[in-house]
């Protein structure tokens, strides 16, 4: 009787640490939903504006439309400037403002503004911005910014036309630097339904969304559209609603794994693998052929008393080196790790790698996306 309690309590514990083991490997690979979709109608928009930097220390602009907005902004209160009289304009700048306006952002309250040069003026450090309206595409004002900027450049400039600069001056930013005035509207808070839409599209990722949210919160809940959207009826009270979105956004689901790709930057030669890219049965070989040539100068010493001249003689050394590297050959399904090894085998440098692979893929035996950018 012992021994079959013995035996009993072994495969117990095998099952519970099995299940553990598999429960601990599941969760390993999840992700919450907040970090897999973002909601339909809940997005950040972007506002520009117009306006001046002044108080620069003779680091300004002298463009015409800088002359002629600071001449705007006088007449606007009440200085009217004769036009036979040419404004020096070195202390003052025309810049561009831009913003984001994250969702739900309410009038009173502050965002960050980011001011960029848009004349020859070589610094804003130290200068103000006055009172700009941020707009929107639709031509409304939803924020007025104005402050004294933060600019991480610098640039010094000699008389002889010498010139220093650190990082780049002519940007610079003021924290919480304008004031919202006007609220963007959302389709958050209408309707009987919210969709959330995947950040990257996928019909098993999409599936697999919905059938967590329906296992946690009811059947009929949450209805896939298609592979980058997911349907989820949602409570009409806005408080519900809110408690209803901190349920879904964390749930964790297990995203589906990506397709085979290969991703090739011709630029920097950065050249990544995906998991899942196999190659069917192929032979590779590859080698490369050097020719080097040294110049160098010889003097050429002539015999006692022939009358003859020292002169110095060219020789050409010309040496021809071809690398002997093997032929290596790829098994069906091979998989990233066993790609790597054979290649890095033969020596091939990325550009070198990028033409077999692309030669791979001509030759079908490449089961991969091959994306050059």
């Amino acid at each position: 009787m012992t021994g079959t309690n013995t035996m009993l309590l072994k495969r117990s514990t095998k099952y519970v640490l099995g299940l553990l083991l598999a429960i601990f490997v599941s969760n390993s690979y999840a992700e919450r939903i907040k970090d897999l979709v973002s909601i339909a109608g809940v997005r950040s928009n972007q506002l520009l504006g117009y306006g001046l930097v002044v108080g620069l220390d003779g680091t300004g602009g002298k463009t015409r439309f800088t002359r002629q907005s600071l001449r705007n902004m006088l007449n606007r209160f009440g200085i009217t400037v004769p036009a036979n009289v040419n404004l020096q304009s070195k202390n003052v700048a025309a810049v561009a403002v831009h913003a984001s306006l994250p969702p739900f952002t309410k009038p009173g309250q502050t965002i960050d503004v980011t001011i960029s040069s848009l004349g020859d003026a070589k610094s804003l450090r130290g200068g103000s911005l006055l009172m700009t309206p941020l707009k929107g595409a639709d031509g409304q004002v939803y924020a007025v910014a104005q402050g004294n900027l933060i600019v991480g450049g610098l640039g010094v400039s000699g008389t002889d036309g010498s010139r220093v600069s650190l990082n780049v001056p002519s940007v610079g930013r003021i924290p919480n630097g304008a004031s919202v005035e006007r609220a963007v509207p959302n389709a958050f808070t209408q309707g009987d339904y919210v969709v959330l839409n995947l950040k990257t599209a996928d019909f098993t990722t999409a599936s697999r969304v919905s059938t967590s949210i329906n296992k946690t919160v009811g059947p009929g809940i949450a209805k896939p559209i298609d592979a980058a959207s997911i349907r989820v009826s949602s409570p009409k009270d806005m408080s519900q609603r809110v408690a209803f979105m901190s349920l879904l956004e964390n749930i964790n689901v297990v995203p589906a794994e990506a397709p085979a790709r290969i991703i090739v930057n011709s630029r920097t030669g950065t050249i990544v693998i995906g998991m899942h890219v196999k190659v069917m049965p192929a032979a590779v070989t590859h080698g490369s052929l050097t020719v080097t040539i040294t110049e160098t100068a010889e003097v050429s010493q002539p015999e006692p008393f022939s009358e003859g001249e020292t002169v110095v003689v060219p020789k050409s050394d010309i040496q021809i080196r071809q690398d002997k590297n093997r032929m290596f050959m790829f098994n069906p399904g091979v998989k990233l790790d066993e790609i790597v090894r054979a290649v890095n085998q033969v020596g091939a440098a990325p550009g070198d790698l990028v033409a077999i692979l692309e030669a791979l893929k001509q030759a079908g035996a490449l089961r991969a996306e091959l994306i050059v950018i």
